[in-house]
C-alpha cells in the first residue's frame, strides 16, 4: 500500500499515535460532523507501542487516552478515564466522557493551514502532545506534558478504585456554573476571566487551553499536508 502524500493537496495524512505512558492507554477518536471519517474511532496500546491512523487531508476533530478499561461482567468495555461509553474498544462516533486530555485538530488540505491545540477545558486526565512531522517550516509542538494530577483541587479530582486521584474535572463540569463555564451572561472574553481552577491548568500546562476563552496562546498552525505525531506521557 502507498504511503499517505504529505503535501499540500493530498488525499490523506497519517497520525501516528504513541504511548509513553508506564501503562496501557486505550485511544479514541472522534471526527466532526460533516467530516470523512479517520480508518479507527479506537485500540488498545501498550507502553512503548504506536499506531498509525489514517486521516483524510480535511479532517476535523478530536483524539484523547482511555485509561484503566476493562470488560465488566456483562461484557461492556469499560473505562475509568475518558470512556466513550460505547460498549466496545471503538468509539463508534462517541466522544470522550470528560474529564479528559484532548488533542483537536482541524486539517484543511487545500494549501492554507491546519490548526491543532491541546484541551484541558473538558479537564484532564493523562499527559498528552501533538508534534508536527514532515519538515515544514514555522511549525510548532504543543504539549501539556505535566501530570495535572498530582496538583488537583480536591474539589474536581476524580478518584480510582485504589484512592488515587486518576482525573481532574473542569470547574465548569465541577461546578455547573456558568462564570466557569463560559455561559449565559458570561459568553464573552471579557466576560468570562481566567478563575483560579482553570490558572492551576494554565501554569501546569502553559500551551493548553485552559478554559473556554483561553485563545490566545493556545491554537497552533501548520501548512497543511503535513503528518503529527501524537503522543500520550510525552
Amino acid at each position: 500500500m502507498e504511503s499517505p502524500c504529505t503535501h499540500a493537496g493530498a488525499q490523506s495524512v497519517t497520525f501516528v499515535v504513541k504511548n509513553k505512558c508506564p501503562y496501557i492507554v486505550w485511544p479514541g477518536t472522534l471526527t466532526a460532523a460533516g467530516r470523512p471519517p479517520i480508518s479507527s474511532t479506537g485500540f488498545t496500546l501498550a507502553t512503548g507501542a504506536s499506531y498509525s491512523l489514517s486521516v483524510p487531508a480535511t479532517w476535523s476533530g478530536r483524539l484523547w487516552a482511555r485509561t484503566r478499561c476493562s470488560t465488566d461482567s456483562s461484557g461492556k468495555f469499560v473505562c475509568a478515564t475518558a470512556d466513550c461509553a460505547s460498549g466496545v474498544i471503538e468509539c463508534k462516533g462517541a466522544g470522550a466522557i470528560p474529564p479528559a486530555s484532548l488533542a483537536e485538530f482541524t486539517l484543511r488540505g487545500d494549501g492554507g493551514k491546519d490548526f491543532y491545540d491541546i484541551s484541558l477545558v473538558d479537564g484532564f486526565n493523562i499527559p498528552i502532545s501533538v508534534t508536527p512531522q514532515g519538515g515544514s517550516t514555522g511549525c510548532s509542538s504543543t504539549s501539556c506534558a505535566a501530570n495535572v494530577n498530582a496538583v488537583c483541587d480536591p474539589k474536581l479530582a476524580v478518584k480510582g478504585s485504589d484512592g488515587t486521584v486518576i482525573a481532574c474535572k473542569s470547574a465548569c463540569l465541577a461546578f455547573k456554573q456558568p462564570q466557569f463555564c463560559c455561559t449565559g451572561e458570561y459568553n464573552s472574553a471579557e466576560k468570562c476571566p481566567p478563575s483560579q481552577y482553570s490558572r492551576t491548568f494554565k501554569q501546569q500546562c502553559p500551551q493548553a487551553y485552559s478554559y473556554a476563552y483561553d485563545d490566545k496562546s493556545s491554537t497552533f498552525t501548520c501548512p497543511s499536508g503535513g503528518n503529527y505525531l501524537i503522543t500520550f506521557c510525552p
